[in-house]
């Protein structure tokens, strides 16, 4: 649902998220702590996925403010039984410092940059990336 009319009318948005969840669509909130993506969404929608925004993300093992953030996020997530997604990670240290924070799954740079289709059928092929480390997919982050 485009973020205008989310917006513009939230009992609208809201029964429709509820009758395509009752369908078992699954709701993610994108790019959640910036724009209009706010709490009150986590209170009014069937929310299943809270993806928070990589700004977050950029030196948050050295900003306590940004880790913080990220902490209550989860914890929100956690209260909601929604899963945590943690967009740009690009190193190791923010990878273990999402980890130690309980974020469910993580995605960016670190493991993979965007590639084609074509390119990406190629590496599927080939086979020659290293096993990836389902825990991530599978069981989140932490361990």
């Amino acid at each position: 649902i485009p973020e205008s009319v989310a917006m513009d009318d939230v009992e609208l948005t809201s029964t429709i998220l509820k009758r395509l969840h009752a369908l078992g669509v699954r709701v993610a909130i994108d790019d959640f702590g910036t724009g209009h993506s706010s709490l009150g969404y986590l209170a009014r929608f069937p929310v299943d996925v809270v993806k928070i925004d990589q700004g977050f993300v950029r030196d948050i093992e050295r900003d306590q403010v940004k880790s913080a953030i990220v902490s209550a996020v989860v914890s929100l997530s956690e209260a909601i039984g929604a899963t945590t997604v943690v967009e740009g990670v690009e190193t190791v240290a923010q990878l273990e410092e999402l980890k130690h924070l309980g974020c469910d799954v993580a995605q960016g740079f670190y493991f993979a940059r965007p590639v084609s289709a074509a390119s990406f059928d190629k590496l599927l092929l080939a086979n020659t990336n290293p096993t990836p480390d389902l825990r991530i997919v599978r069981g989140g982050l932490a361990g």
